[in-house]
Order: C-alpha cells, then structure tokens, then sequence
C-alpha cells in the first residue's frame, strides 16, 4: 500500500541545510571547515576503520600495518582465554544486564571482579561503572560540592576534567607537573573547606609520571583527599601492575584510585577503589552509576580473565618496559624529541599541527599506525605523535618501526 499524496512539495537537501544553516545554534556546525580540509588533502586522520582484532598487526583497507596506536599495553585484547571468557559469561548472564547497578543490574561477576580489583590495589572497595569516563564524571560530581574545591593538572584526561566541570565546587587547574604551582593554590583556599586533588598517574599524550609523592605531601599538608587516574598505569606500573600509588608506595596516602578495563584488562568500563564507607557513599550518590545500565556480562568476565592473566604471568610487564626501552633508545638515537616520557607512551613532538598529520599519513603509507596528536589534546605547539607500545610487540617489529620513523623523519624534518 502506497503512503497517501499530501500535495506538499517536500524540502530539498540543500534547501534544509540552508534553513539550519540560519538557526544559531547550528551556525558553528555549518562553519566548520576543518575536517573537510583535512580529507581533500588526502591527511584526515582519525576513525580509520579497522577489520581484523586489537593485535600488534592490524588490518586497515586490506593491508596489514603494524600497530603503534593502541592502548593495549599487555597485548591481551585478542588472548585466546579472555575470549572465551566472555563467550561463557554470555551463555550463563545473557548479553546485558537490562537496568542499574542500583537496581536490577547487579550481577555475581560484578562484585566477585570488585573484590579483586580492591586486593589488586591494595584497598577496601571498589565500585564499577560502566565505562572510564564515567568514573571520572560520576566520583568527581559526587564527592565534591558547592563549597568544595577540587584542583587538578592541566595535562589530566578530558573525563577529569569534565568530572570537576560537573560538579558544584570551585575548580582550580595548575601548570602541568609544576607541584610549586599546586602548593600556591592549596595555601589560598580556607583550611576548613573540602578539597580534592585529582591527577593522573601516567599523563595519557605526554607519557610522564606524576611526582605523587609531592602531591601526598602537599595534600597531607592542606588536609585535602586524593584522587589518582591509573588509566595508563593499571598494568604497567607498580606490584603486578598495581598502578601509580604502588609503583611509590603510597597506596594509605592516596584516597581514591581509578582505572580503566579498556587498555591493559583488554575490554570496557572502569572502577573506582577507595574505603569501604567512600565506596557505599558513591553507591548511593553517583549519578553515572544510579543512572546508568551496568557492565555488560561479557565485559566483566573479560577483565577478570585478563586481570588472571596479568597477575599470573609478570613476563608480560617486564616484556613491555623491554620493548619500551627499545623504541625510546632507538627514537632518542635518531634525534626525535620524547618530552619527560617515563611510561610506554612515547611523545614524538612535530610541534606543528600540519606537519603531525602529513607524519601520520606517511607512516601509513610505510606500514605503520600511529596517532597524531593535536589541539585539543594537546596545547598548540606541542603537536606530536603518540607511539604506545604492547608488551607483545617484537624486537622485529621495534627495529622496523625505527627504521620507518628515522626515514620519515628525515624527509618531513621532524628531528
């Protein structure tokens, strides 16, 4: 049965466009001209598909490219045990929880991987949430109110950043690292008033440590609570890849310990681990969990198995700073710029947004993935490419991907 004829001449595309192009919310949409440069240039280089699983080769427009760009810092995204993990969650719990932790949405695997997270990082109890961001959004938002402060590096993670954003207290930033910066800012506000000073442990572009020590003592100091980011640490520093408080540790020093399952523990979501009282005060407080579908079956099982794995075989921390040093020596030796990297993440600076991207585009061509790195990301002028390694990767691989980076270095001026 045809729809009836209404008799009305419908829009046309461009007359619709042009009709949104004159509504003043839109006006920033229709004005945005950068993406559109970058592809006729042949340069774009973001949400490039990929058809084959996480691994340290990948397969994008039918060629296989080694992978300089992931964030699976163990190499276990495709471990033959942590599939099948996932498939037997599936069968026992089903494909989604279908409501809130709060409600309806808690499962066995849900607390039984709590528990182990909180053993893992060396605290009472951890609470799960649906993704990484989330955690940031929902603890931050939670914790701090209209007459608290929460102080933050500048270089923390977009998700820290909105966390504070979110919430109703006073967010003060310092420069990156510069712990005289933070002590001037904690001096100032009231002794008596709330404070939070939340970090990342490993700065997620530039591959450096923060002086958490400092930032204890500075806290200490200034009777404030804090919060470290372990996203790019889980599994890469500390006991058994404890994370940042470990790697120092200070794990009764810092009060709040989050991570992330989507780079080391090869799946999705993210935890927060504290005191037991903290974790029932966010059970009942956060939004992002209250409001929000828990982890899906699957996921859990997945980290849990890769947690397992983590635990049982330190070969694989060990074999990453192995492959860390490799490419930081051979990138050094090559006369590239690395910043204050102490971490897996790598910082090729090109210190110029174009150049980043013809760099990117080139090493493609060359066989390699890599990530450039601009304004938002990072500052301008502080361009770079981030190469992340897997503990996976092979020597082989290194001295190719060394090998492709001195050559197009040399042809683009990026030294």
């Amino acid at each position: 049965m045809s729809a009836p004829e209404t008799g009305a001449e419908q829009p046309s595309s461009q007359g619709a466009q042009g009709d949104q192009a004159r509504l003043p919310l839109l006006k920033k949409v229709h004005a945005y001209k950068r993406v559109e440069k970058l592809r006729q240039a042949g340069l774009y280089p973001y949400f490039r598909t990929i058809t084959s699983a996480q691994d340290t080769e990948v397969m994008i427009d039918g060629r296989k490219v080694l992978m300089l760009g992931s964030n699976s810092y163990l190499g276990l995204t495709n471990h033959p045990k942590i599939k099948e993990a996932a498939k037997q969650a599936v069968e026992k719990y089903g494909t989604g929880c279908a409501g809130s932790r709060f409600l309806n949405g808690t499962l066995k695997i849900h607390t039984e991987l709590e528990k182990e997270l909180a053993q893992l990082v060396g605290k009472e109890a951890v609470l799960l949430y649906s993704t990484g961001f989330q955690v940031n959004l929902g603890v931050i938002s939670a914790l701090v109110g209209k007459d608290d402060y929460v102080l933050g590096d500048k270089s923390n993670h977009a998700s820290i950043v909105d966390g504070c954003q979110l919430s109703l207290g006073k967010f003060i930033r310092f420069s990156h690292r510069d712990m005289a910066g933070l002590k001037s800012r904690l001096e100032h506000l009231p002794q008596e008033a709330g404070k939070l000073v939340v970090v990342d442990g490993v700065f997620s572009m530039e591959g450096d440590i923060i002086q958490l020590p400092e930032v204890c003592r500075l806290a200490q100091a200034h009777r404030a609570v804090v919060m470290v980011d372990d996203a790019h640490s889980i599994g890469v520093l500390g006991k058994k890849g404890a994370g940042t408080a470990s790697h120092f540790g200070l794990t009764d020093q810092v009060h709040l310990i989050m991570g992330t399952f989507s780079k080391s523990l090869a799946s999705l979501g993210g935890f927060i681990a504290s005191d037991a009282a903290t974790i029932d005060y966010l059970k009942h407080h956060s939004r992002a969990v209250i409001f929000s579908a828990s982890m899906s079956p699957a996921n859990v099982a997945a980290v849990q198995a890769a947690l397992r794995i983590m635990q049982a075989e330190p070969e694989r921390i060990q074999r990453l700073w192995h492959n860390t040093e490799r490419m930081k020596k051979g990138l050094l030796a090559l006369g590239f710029e690395l910043g204050e990297s102490a971490s897996p993440i790598l910082p090729v600076y090109c210190r110029d947004m174009m150049k980043t991207f013809l760099f990117c585009k080139r090493l493609q061509d060359e066989g390699i993935f890599v990530n450039p790195v601009v304004w938002p990301g990072v500052p301008p002028g502080e361009e770079l490419i981030r190469i992340s390694l897997m503990a996976t990767h092979t020597d082989a691989q290194i001295d190719f991907a060394l090998d492709k980076m001195g050559r197009v270095g040399r042809e683009l001026g990026v030294r």
